[in-house]
């Protein structure tokens, strides 16, 4: 366990003596013909670039994305953002005992609880076909990538557990839009198993097409079928090794999958055809959006501003109160004020 303020905590003039997963790394050319190192840096928190303008050759040879590397110099302002300013950079040993695990992000939730969470939801599935679809790809080493992988390699979820989080939260918010069908008679009803079941399976190819052993990038794999292609490759398997399993209900859940992106112009292969489908690509999109959105927020503002840094994938800045509670502090004192003079008047506004 390591002991060092964290990426997000670093201020102007802080110095630096800390461990960061190395990013990006690259040999850049100044006017005057000198050369200087580009090198961005990372831990739980975030990330951040920084300059190594000499005595960088050792470095060079060595270096590796994926790398723990030991920094120090100090931080610095330039064009309203901070950066490092490096005085040195090397590759760790195992005499420094810093483990990855102490510089990846990972959920805040309990992923114990999360993993029994899933299971218990499977358990909830009454018809029998899907539940032995389910358990028949979540094998044992398939569910402990599924556990451990991000769902994610910048935007949402981009962290160790995310997406076992956010495929839980897609199906709480499923389970909801079920219940609210179920509560207002509306017709056609939901088919909640079949809805569950894409809820879960619809991301699932995300093991493969992202690697994170230690920087969260796309695999091979990843860039050349995809996450939704090789998820669909797998459910059509099992479905094959299932006797008799129903031709419809199997294409129902591959559409699902197929189209949880929404759009053609999203990299969906077909869009939503079917009721379930339409509510798991807005499930899906709530999830994703509202962590990605946290996200930014959480990542701080621009110096004295109520705004976010500008944020390239969302192409907008986000407003932050500096006082998120002022407003329901402001209302509970007007409550309370009302409610005096309600007494002390014997009557209200509108008696």
């Amino acid at each position: 366990m390591i002991n060092q303020k964290s990426i997000r905590e670093l201020q102007n003039k802080d110095a630096i003596d800390h461990y960061f997963l190395l990013r990006k790394f690259e040999k850049k050319q100044k006017k005057d013909g000198s050369y200087y190192v580009l090198i961005e840096v990372a831990d739980k928190t975030g990330s951040i670039t920084g300059n190594f303008w000499e005595g960088f050759e050792n470095f060079l040879n060595e270096a590796f994305v994926g790398a723990i590397v030991k920094v120090r110099g100090s931080v610095e302002l330039f064009n309203e953002k901070l950066q490092l300013r490096i005085d040195s950079i090397s590759l760790t040993t195992k005499d420094d005992k810093v483990e990855l695990s102490d510089l990846m992000p990972t959920t805040i939730r309990d992923i114990e609880v999360m993993r029994e969470e899933f299971w218990s939801r499977i358990r909830k599935i009454q018809n029998e076909w899907l539940k032995q679809l389910l358990k028949k790809i979540f094998t044992k080493d398939r569910f402990e990538r599924f556990a451990f992988a991000p769902a994610g390699k910048s935007f949402h979820h981009n962290y160790i557990g995310g997406l076992l989080e956010h495929t839980l939260e897609v199906v709480k918010i499923c389970d909801l839009m079920c219940d609210i069908s179920e509560s207002s008679n509306f017709q056609p009803t939901i088919n909640r198993d079949l809805l569950i079941t894409g809820a879960m399976l619809h991301d699932i190819g995300k093991i493969e097409e992202l690697t994170y052993d230690t920087i969260f990038d796309y695999s091979d794999k990843g860039r050349l079928i995809g996450h939704i292609v090789i998820a669909a490759n797998w459910i059509y398997g099992a479905c094959n090794q299932i006797p008799h399993f129903p031709e419809e209900l199997q294409n129902l859940i591959l559409h699902l999958v197929l189209s949880h992106q929404g759009k053609l112009e999203n990299a969906s292969p077909v869009e939503p055809k079917t009721l379930e489908a339409i509510i798991l690509y807005y499930a899906d999109e709530l999830s994703a959006k509202t962590n990605a959105y946290r996200q930014i927020i959480s990542g701080g503002g621009e110096m004295n501003s109520n705004w976010t840094k500008y944020h390239y994938l969302i192409q907008s800045s986000l407003f932050v109160s500096k006082e998120p509670d002022y407003y329901l502090k402001n209302q509970s004192s007007k409550n309370s004020n009302s409610n005096d003079n309600e007494e002390t008047s014997g009557g209200t506004l509108f008696d």
